[in-house]
């Protein structure tokens, strides 16, 4: 989607699952082929290897080969950062991931900072890791501890035009919807329809209009579906795709 509008990329958490074949993978395409066969449905995944191991450069570069130019890969950053370090001392756990995410080039799209919901609100911590990404990298932050809803926050994310990560479980917000940036980052978790974990028609058309009403005014989206299990988040991409058309 484009024009004069924003950009909405919607896609999935990942795209390594067995229990997708039949439901996105045909029974005779090779592991090795299942991104190539994902990018043929979806104009962006969210890459969550790097956050248990770094890939190399090499491996990100296979990735954009074998993805249409128009592709954008989303990295979820390494949990060394974000688990590990709690976000002290960042900046040689961010050079390592640029380093090796800029095996993408231009198909590198935002990288996702989802902190561990121990992490209580440390904006000082936060500002030092956000002055880390060059101007030309998008950076989405996912907070999981209450005590990081305040102003303070906001400011410091729109300070450094970091995105709040948007986030749903059970078919509802568990963020505010602040807009702290030229784009949006949307992780859908759980739904609460049958079987679990989907979502049902009226949370992703729900959904579909907040997204649609940010592309509106001109900002990128980016969605993806994190309720992997028995392909529920391949079924509900499509429907959403299909609701933001």
């Amino acid at each position: 989607m484009g024009g004069g509008r924003g950009t909405i990329r919607v896609g999935t958490s990942g795209w390594q699952y067995a229990d997708w074949r039949g439901v996105l993978y045909p029974p005779g395409v090779p592991q090795r082929r299942w991104l190539e066969t994902y990018a043929g449905q979806f104009g962006t995944v969210e890459s969550n290897a790097a956050f248990y191991r770094l890939p190399a450069r090499e491996t990100f570069v296979r990735w954009r080969d074998a993805t249409p130019p128009s592709f954008v890969m989303a990295v979820k950053a390494s949990r060394y950062l974000t688990h590990v370090r709690r976000l002290a001392g960042p900046e040689e756990p961010v050079a390592r991931l640029l380093a090796a995410a800029g095996g993408l080039g231009p198909k590198l799209g935002p990288v996702l900072l989802q902190l561990p919901p121990t992490l209580a609100a440390d904006t000082g911590l936060l500002g030092r890791c956000l002055r880390c990404f060059p101007a030309g990298v998008r950076v989405a932050v996912e907070f999981r501890h209450p005590s990081w809803w305040s102003e303070e926050t906001r400011d410091v994310l729109a300070a450094h035009s970091a995105a709040l990560c948007w986030a749903d479980r059970r078919s509802r917000p568990v963020a505010p919807l602040w807009r702290t940036a030229g784009f949006v980052y949307l992780r859908l978790h759980e739904g609460a329809a049958h079987p679990w974990p989907a979502y049902g028609t009226r949370a992703l058309r729900t959904w579909a209009r907040r997204v649609g009403a940010v592309a509106e005014d001109g900002a990128d989206a980016y969605v993806y579906f994190n309720n992997d299990p028995g392909g529920a988040a391949v079924r509900n991409a499509r429907t959403f795709l299909a609701a933001c058309r």
